[in-house]
């Protein structure tokens, strides 16, 4: 029976899995779907080069094959939507991925979106997918903290760069409203919506959102 959204962590990392989870507690909702979180065992540490976004497409797909049956829909849980339009044209389910569904959360929140990266390896490949979606002209700025995805752990650090990249944003770019640039950052949207005084988009729930309505309103499509 499909009754679940599988929200697909395609990096190895069952730490950045545990954090998303953790964030999507207040989406769980009597009479809901089940929302469960899983971690793609083959992917690499971190999805940071345009090599890792590619080569996890394949071993998604295979494991969103073997989830079909119990599966109302899918969210890829990596702001640079590895494999979105390879499961997208494989599955009858909806399946989205956080980054797009981030930025057209953000833009319902404010009029200038920013973006907090982990590594300015990571920008030129996010530019890329906000020209394709059209929406540059929305973009205030996307700028990096420096960490990778295993030292978004070091929660002081993280949580310092992230407001000190946060404030440039609003006050540099004219930011007014925040998307956190990777799954890893989930658990610190509170306390950085609280410093900017901004909304901040923490983008696997926005996505987990859009997944409930599609499923609770029967809503087909891509």
């Amino acid at each position: 029976m499909h009754t679940a959204i599988q929200v697909i962590n395609p990096n190895s990392s069952r730490a950045v899995t545990a954090g998303i989870d953790a964030a999507l507690a207040p989406l769980r909702m009597a009479g809901g779907p089940d929302i469960r979180c899983l971690t793609l065992a083959e992917g690499p540490p971190g999805v940071v080069t345009q090599l890792d976004v590619q080569s996890v497409a394949v071993p998604l797909a295979a494991l969103a094959d073997s989830l079909s049956a119990q599966s109302a829909a899918y969210v890829i849980a990596c702001y640079s939507d590895p494999g979105l339009h390879v499961l997208r044209e494989r599955l009858s389910q909806p399946v989205l991925g956080i980054g797009e569904c981030g930025v057209l959360t953000a833009m319902t929140l404010g009029e200038r979106f920013g973006v907090i990266a982990i590594l300015d390896a990571s920008i030129p490949r996010h530019l890329r997918t906000y020209a394709a979606m059209g929406v540059t002209g929305r973009f205030a700025g996307e700028l990096a903290i420096g960490l990778n995805v295993q030292e978004l752990a070091e929660q002081a650090r993280t949580l310092a760069r992230m407001k000190d990249i946060g404030k440039r944003l609003r006050d540099e770019r004219g930011a007014d409203v925040i998307v956190m640039g990777c799954a890893g950052m989930a658990a610190y949207r509170d306390e950085l919506q609280q410093s900017l005084g901004i909304p901040v988009v923490e983008p696997t729930q926005a996505a987990v959102g859009m997944a409930i309505a599609r499923v609770q309103l029967n809503w087909h499509g891509g």
